[in-house]
């Protein structure tokens, strides 16, 4: 999206607001007009404590926060920039931000964020935004070519083996680690994520891991309920806590009617189109509870040899799974993405379920294209009747019952300063400045109560009377964080690889499954022996044997 389009949005975004919120807004732009930026951090102090402050802008059910609620909530947090930099210190510097444009979500609210930040350093931020299906690729270029033209960068952990890897980071300064309070992470996004040969160069902004959202009214619906039974169903018309009951709920709900849209009802929703290798992880999250054993910390390739197990009875199990609802699907689902199946289908009324990161959770509530706030709950990711032991080359059934490996998709965005900005020190300290602001312990609060495209990663985000005081109902948000917190807690969680050209492998494998979803390939088994064959061949040109060393080490190994 182009800045001129940005800001036309921004300023479109104020008529969207129900009258109380239109009210509370005037006033504060009244006050802005009168006092100035500066006077809404310690006014907002004055009143009591921050977090509570920041949570009330604009407030839960008050419709979709605006570019004037970021720069209000940028300003309120930013004492710590002002703890470590002289007002005006920044004063000439200019720094290239690279990040997403998502659903109006990432780059968007970081420009608000930092508008403040700007106007007390004194520095300049230039903008260079991509959509998620551009990412990699535009990354990948500038590595490549060793034409890194971004001083600060929004960037995932899987990254860190293309960047970090190759020198492209800047280190992490103590003062930087000390103000973000990386103790208070939660245990998988702690060392050795961000970190690379014992170096630190990631400030965390974002916790990821796949969760199952659904709807309780199919769940609590008695037509449903009678029909489902009617038909010979098994077991109770309840929620999936299986993928095997996934299926036949998705089978089962072709035909019938959405109980609160009153429009075709569908089942679990599968994105059928790439995006820029990030689609991978959702057939992933199907096939973790069908690959990942708890006995074995691989699942994605073997530690030994690097040989790909993509194509062994999991996948391919959780290939023909898609492919067996795929006519139970909406219309037209082989052109929906992840973004689609999110935001233009589950928040908008289609669909009972689906698998995505943890925005759904705060937009359920708090966006203004939602409907389904009321209806949206949460749990791990679905488990599975038996396991695959890949080892003995055999399905197993655990003695503890179905098999449980929630995806820890993506280990989480995060902020990176370059190494291109070392060789100046007024400029190296204005980027990490900017990158502890967006990393901050209370604004991360925020950006995880409400839409921002990040998810609950710090430990202090798990105290439910800070969401309930809000405005969520309690019941929903200890559902919802709940669902976050047993996931990154799970003894039997697949971690992602933190491996050089992981998102290689990912985007070839978008490619070969649309194919495969296209009934390109004769079966399942076809299409997952054609993700193994580019697999084996990304890895001998990366280099094998440097490949197996970073995969066990990733695996603690």
């Amino acid at each position: 999206m182009k800045v001129e389009v940005y800001e036309r949005l921004m300023a479109m975004q104020a008529s969207r607001r129900n009258v109380l919120k239109a009210a509370a807004g005037v006033s504060a732009m009244a006050l802005g007009a009168s006092a100035g930026l500066g006077m809404l951090a310690p006014q907002a102090r004055a009143q009591g404590n921050l977090r509570s402050e920041i949570l009330k802008i604009p407030g839960v059910g008050m419709g979709s926060p605006t570019d004037a609620d970021w720069q209000k909530v940028g300003e309120m947090c930013l004492e710590g920039t002002r703890s470590t930099v002289q007002q005006g210190e920044f004063a000439g510097v200019e720094l290239t931000f690279m990040g997403l444009n998502n659903q109006n979500l990432h780059n968007f609210l970081f420009r608000g964020f930092l508008k403040p930040w700007e106007a007390y350093t004194g520095a300049r931020i230039n903008w260079i935004d991509l959509a998620q299906a551009d990412y990699n690729a535009r990354l990948q270029q500038s590595i490549a070519t060793g034409t890194v033209d971004f001083d600060i960068i929004e960037m995932g952990a899987p990254f860190e083996g293309d960047v970090c890897g190759k020198g492209l980071a800047s280190e992490m300064p103590d003062w930087v680690k000390k103000l973000i309070d990386m103790d208070d992470y939660v245990g998988y996004l702690k060392a050795p994520v961000g970190t690379w040969d014992g170096k630190t160069y990631r400030i965390s902004i974002d916790g990821d891991c796949h969760t199952f959202s659904y709807r309780k009214d199919y769940f609590d619906n008695a037509d449903l309920a009678a029909a489902w039974k009617a038909e010979g169903n098994q077991g109770e018309w309840v929620a999936p806590v299986t993928w095997q009951q996934v299926q036949a709920v998705t089978k089962f709900l072709k035909g019938k009617k959405d109980p609160l849209t009153g429009g075709e009802a569908y089942g679990y929703l599968d994105p059928l189109k790439g995006w820029g290798g990030f689609g991978f992880y959702f057939l992933e999250s199907r096939a973790t509870a069908y690959a990942k054993h708890p006995d074995d910390k691989a699942w994605l390739f073997d530690p030994d040899t690097m040989k790909p197990r993509v194509n062994n009875e999991a996948f391919v199990r959780a290939i023909q799974d898609v492919l067996d609802v795929i006519a139970a699907q909406p219309a037209d689902q082989i052109n929906a993405d992840p973004g689609t199946t999110a935001f233009q289908q589950f928040l908008a009324g289609t669909g009972s379920s689906l698998s995505w990161w943890g925005d759904v959770g705060s937009m359920a509530r708090t966006s203004d294209t939602s409907v389904v706030g009321e209806v949206s709950a949460f749990s791990i990711l679905p488990g599975s009747d038996d396991v695959w032991n890949d080892g003995k080359g055999a399905w197993e059934k655990l003695a503890s019952g179905p098999n449980y490996a929630p995806n820890m998709a993506y280990i989480g965005w995060g902020i990176y300063v370059m190494a291109r900005v070392d060789g100046d020190e007024k400029k190296k300290k204005a980027a990490w400045s900017a990158a502890a602001h967006l990393g901050g312990k209370d604004l991360s609060l925020w950006t995880s109560a409400y839409p921002s495209g990040f998810q609950p990663y710090r430990n202090s985000h798990f105290n439910y009377d800070e969401w309930e005081a809000a405005g969520y109902d309690r019941a929903y948000i200890e559902d919802y964080l709940g669902s976050n917190l047993d996931s990154y807690n799970h003894p039997n969680a697949a971690i992602e690889p933190r491996i050089p050209g992981i998102f290689q492998y990912y985007s070839v494998a978008e490619d070969e499954l649309a194919k495969t979803y296209a009934g390109q390939y004769k079966s399942a088994q076809e299409g997952a022996d054609a993700i193994a064959a580019a697999w084996e061949k990304l890895t001998d040109q990366i280099g094998r044997e440097n490949q197996i060393k970073l995969y066990k080490a990733s695996l603690g190994l």
